[in-house]
């Protein structure tokens, strides 16, 4: 045994008061809780008292324990300390509802003489009252959490046994006091309504962010205590100073997301969760919304007008249209430095992150105003094309394959950095656009071919906003279906979408001709519960049931595993290892980096998913297929999650990129004296801390409602498939986990004059 693992064996530190305390604590709640078991049964079963010891325990190994001995000289373990303090042994203990077995277990004389009146003091209850509201708590243990963090008052714990006790004691009260709402134990009553939870959860989550992040970033050492201290397990403090923000970051994000993610679906289950699918319980958040008065957009005024307009589309169009042919022009003719052209700034930082908010705010508002539909328009006018899409292609595979292609494109082809490549890749799309719809009716292009399309139509699924029957009872007695075949004033859907049996965004390119051709004006852009389709499965216009699509699957899987292979393509410590594994097998980087590719973002989910799946039909399950197709789909809002906060970083570091690249253009191409442009970019809009919480804010978000979709697929779908629940929901915190690790690693800033 090494002499390392010897001192720690040997530094077990027995103080006797503290052990007293701890004894006479777990002796008097077990007294208490036998005797309320036999009044109570139903509120102290065995694992109350298993949580309730546990709890001690863990505070007493926190506390006494050779992680107490190491703290003055790692900051890890002092940071391990703290987390069994204030996010483990906190919510074990109330779990044990300690209040009236503790009570019970005094002797009769002293509780009924003393302890009892005062616990029955009006001023002792009202100030319970305040102690146990959710602001109180979150207060509490936020205070502790930063003061004790502060240089100062920790340096000054770790010098004094006094302090460190009082340290570890905030700590403890501060974990109490917070996770009392959420436990709530017996027989206390809730302060806010139970939706608050997870938003609390969620605020707790970010400034524990906000605190890690200061660690893993400073490029000082913050305690210089360390820095004195020998270095027992090798590196640097500045090293365990990382390390320890690595542990307050991760595993007490987890502390918080799991229990919001458990609440949340409590929270909007149904009450017949396992109802058959179609039948929605009364109590469905999704019925809920839909048996109200919902959202129009379209019925807002000036702005529904100006959404139907045919002829304000067009004219968006048309400037989406000019400002293509700028950057292409620019990419072609101008300076051939990426963050000096128009093509290389406007589609990677600026479309890029609008489109994705856009996605999260409306829908796919890019389809509406895409430029590469014009060229089709023209064609049509000009009484060319008819043909119908050939049978063998009608599927999402070409477009899966497409999307892989532009993946390569972008990191193994390095268009991003290469303006000439994108205006190329810019001109390929409107030539495909154009060769395709000038052959085939309809929208042939957008709907099996385009792969921004196919990205749209995926992350719709998570939009507040979708194109949707007003009054289903208004279509039953129509017989004309305008919205589908039109009318002579107005085409109808050229995506073969019957609106009454339309669910969610997929293959909605959101151009309101069917609203436009309604004749009953019983067409809306209505709000929708965010995600309800990845849970539902309809017999849906033209697509059929999701559960049977394995095309639609492997398109999610491909944009979902795709989002984190191409962050995860910038940051540093990726780069250099693909560079060392390129050397040492003697290949160029494209063919490691392709190769990477490929397999995080077709290989290595669909295996973990069929595997999952596999467990599902071997657990009864009627159909693997069905299984993996739709909890391929339930991934997709953790997807859009990390879409979102990649482009957002891009967005909000290269805010200023676009002004010096207009200046040179006016100046070099159209002679307009506008100021020399300064190349030099300002600070980021946000600090690198904030953007750093924005990221893992909407990763969080992107968890809790990945995990909500999934149980619900898995309850509505049989035993088989809540046997694979677990190992789907392993993927789902593995791929959040590695969207932290990426965002947490230095990102090279694309777009940006360095």
């Amino acid at each position: 045994m090494s002499s390392l693992a010897l001192a720690a064996l040997g530094s077990w530190r027995f103080d006797p008061p503290l052990t007293l305390a701890f004894a006479l604590t777990a002796a008097l709640y077990a007294r208490g809780w036998r005797r309320v078991r036999g009044q109570h049964p139903g509120h102290f079963p065995t694992w109350r008292l298993a949580a309730f010891f546990g709890g001690l325990g863990i505070a007493y190994v926190a506390a006494a324990s050779p992680l107490d001995a190491f703290a003055g000289l790692l900051l890890q373990v002092h940071m391990a300390q703290h987390l069994l303090l204030m996010g483990v042994a906190p919510p074990l203990l109330l779990l044990g509802a300690p209040a009236i077995p503790l009570l019970r277990g005094l002797p009769p004389g002293l509780a009924r003489e003393v302890v009892g009146p005062i616990v029955a003091a009006p001023e002792v209850r009202r100030m319970g009252d305040i102690l146990s509201h959710p602001l109180t708590g979150l207060l509490a243990m936020s205070a502790a959490t930063w003061f004790w963090h502060a240089p100062g008052p920790y340096q000054r714990a770790l010098v004094s046994p006094f302090w460190h006790g009082i340290e570890h004691l905030c700590f403890l009260a501060g974990g109490l006091l917070f996770w009392w709402p959420v436990v709530q134990p017996w027989p206390s009553h809730p302060r806010w309504p139970a939706w608050v939870l997870p938003l609390y959860l969620l605020a707790a989550d970010v400034q524990n962010t906000a605190l890690a992040a200061i660690l893993v970033f400073s490029e000082r050492v913050l305690y210089p205590i360390y820095s004195d201290a020998p270095r027992i397990a090798g590196g640097s403090a500045l090293d365990d100073q990382v390390g320890a923000g690595l542990l307050m970051w991760v595993p007490m994000s987890l502390l918080y997301l799991v229990p919001a993610a458990v609440l949340t679906m409590r929270l909007l289950s149904p009450a017949g969760a396992r109802r058959p699918e179609g039948r929605s319980a009364p109590g469905d958040p999704g019925r809920r919304l839909e048996s109200l008065s919902r959202f129009d957009l379209l019925a807002v005024p000036g702005v529904g007008r100006w959404l139907r307009s045919l002829r304000v589309r067009r004219a968006a169009q048309g400037a989406m249209l000019l400002l293509a042919g700028v950057v292409v022009a620019d990419g072609l003719l101008g300076p051939q430095m990426s963050p000096m052209n128009l093509a290389g700034v406007l589609p990677w930082t600026y479309w890029r992150g609008f489109t994705v908010v856009a996605l999260l705010a409306l829908g796919n508002l890019f389809c509406m105003v895409c430029p590469f539909t014009l060229p089709r328009e023209l064609a049509r006018r000009a009484g060319i094309g008819g043909l119908e899409w050939p049978k063998r292609l009608r599927s999402k595979w070409l477009a899966v394959a497409l999307l892989l292609g532009f993946f390569a494109l972008y990191e193994v082809g390095g268009v991003w950095d290469d303006p000439r490549a994108t205006a190329l890749l810019i001109g390929g799309y409107f030539a495909a656009a154009f060769a395709v719809d000038v052959l085939f009716r309809g929208a042939s292009f957008c709907k099996w071919v385009c792969p921004i399309g196919q990205f749209h139509f995926v992350q719709s699924l998570v939009s507040p906003l979708e194109v949707a029957v007003r009054r289903p009872s208004a279509c039953a007695g129509c017989a004309t279906h305008d919205c589908l075949r039109g009318n002579e004033r107005q085409r109808g859907c050229e995506l073969e979408l019957f609106l009454p049996r339309k669910a969610s965004g997929l293959d909605c390119t959101l151009c309101l001709d069917c609203v436009r051709a309604c004749p009953r004006d019983n067409i809306g852009l209505l709000a929708v519960t965010p995600g309800r389709e990845l849970w539902r499965d309809p017999d849906r216009s033209s697509l059929g049931r999701l559960s049977q699509r394995l095309d639609i699957a492997v398109l999610a899987l491909v944009l979902v595993f795709g989002a984190l292979a191409t962050a995860a393509a910038m940051v540093a410590p990726v780069t250099r290892r693909t560079a060392a594994l390129a050397l040492s097998l003697g290949l160029a980087e494209g063919w490691i980096t392709g190769g990477g590719l490929l397999v995080a973002t077709v290989a290595l989910p669909v295996t973990a998913l069929a595997l999952t799946a596999a467990v599902a039909r071997g657990r009864g399950a009627a159909s693997a297929r069905e299984v993996f197709c739709r909890l391929s789909l339930a991934l997709v809002p953790l997807g859009l999650a990390l879409w979102a906060a990649h482009f957002a970083f891009h967005l909000l570091a290269g805010w200023w990129s676009l002004s010096p690249v207009l200046r040179r253009f006016a100046s070099d191409a159209l002679g307009w004296r506008m100021g020399e442009p300064t190349w030099a970019m300002p600070p980021p809009l946000l600090s690198l801390a904030s953007m750093l919480q924005i990221e893992v804010l909407m990763l969080d978000a992107g968890l809790l409602l990945a995990l909500y979709a999934g149980w619900r697929v898995a309850a509505g779908s049989g035993r088989g498939a809540m046997a694979a629940l677990l190992p789907w929901s392993l993927v789902a915190l593995g791929l959040w986990a590695g969207g932290i690790w990426v965002f947490l690693q230095p990102m090279e800033m694309r777009g940006m004059v360095h």
